[in-house]
C-alpha cells in the first residue's frame, strides 16, 4: 500500500488530502481522509489512477503583426499524452489574421481537445 499527500486545487479550500492506494498498477484508490468536500476525494482519486492536464503553448504565425500567437487546448487530456500533443503543436505555423477561440487543431495525438488560438494577431499589409 502506498500513502501519499495532495494539496487539493479543486476550490480555495486548499485540503491536505491523504490517500491510500494500491503498488500495482494501475494504480487504485483506496481511502482517502481530511477532505473537507466530496470533490477533493473525486479529484484525489482521478490524479492517482488517471492523472489529467491542460497547458498552454505558442505556434508560430506567418504574416501577421506578430511571429507567435498563444494557444491553449480546450480540455484535459491524459498525462501522458502531453508531449505527444506538444509535438503536433510544434508543427502548426498559422496564417494571420488569427482571432482568439479560433482552432487551429482537432484531437491532437487522438485525444478528445482543441487547440484553440488565445490573441488576437492581425495580418500585415
Amino acid at each position: 500500500m502506498i500513502e501519499k499527500e495532495f494539496t487539493c486545487v479543486v476550490c480555495p479550500n486548499g485540503c491536505s488530502i491523504k490517500a491510500e492506494y494500491a503498488e500495482e498498477k494501475p494504480h487504485k484508490l483506496v481511502s482517502v481522509s481530511g477532505n473537507r468536500c466530496p470533490r477533493g476525494e473525486t479529484w484525489v482519486k482521478q490524479e492517482i489512477e488517471a492523472p489529467m492536464r491542460t497547458f498552454s503553448s505558442s505556434v508560430l504565425v506567418r504574416n501577421g503583426d506578430f511571429i507567435e500567437a498563444s494557444v491553449r487546448i480546450t480540455d484535459p487530456i491524459p498525462l501522458v499524452k502531453i508531449f505527444d500533443v506538444m509535438a503536433e503543436i510544434r508543427k502548426i505555423t498559422a496564417e494571420a489574421p488569427l482571432q482568439i477561440g479560433q482552432v487551429l487543431m482537432e484531437n491532437p495525438a487522438g485525444t478528445k481537445t482543441k487547440v484553440i488560438v488565445t490573441r488576437n494577431v492581425a495580418k500585415i499589409q
